[in-house]
């Protein structure tokens, strides 16, 4: 398979997977991190770039804030 050009060779991957329902969590998840764009699938395990992990783990943060702020 061809290697794309402007992937970086050392780019560290992580696995990740995404909860998955058939309610409100049952959508891809679309990340945009520095130009470039990632659909996530939810309920598989995927490996991502470690900077779109971090957008994950921070959009999950706010999401629990935000959730403690409206049952206070």
């Amino acid at each position: 398979m061809a290697k794309n050009m402007n992937q970086k060779e050392t780019e560290q991957k992580v696995k990740i997977r995404l909860f998955k329902d058939n309610a409100r969590y049952k959508n891809d998840v679309f990340v945009g991190v520095n130009g470039r764009s990632y659909v996530i699938r939810r309920g598989e395990e995927v490996e991502v770039p470690a900077e779109v992990a971090e957008v994950l783990e921070h959009s999950a943060a706010q999401d629990e804030a935000a959730l403690r702020g409206m049952t206070l």
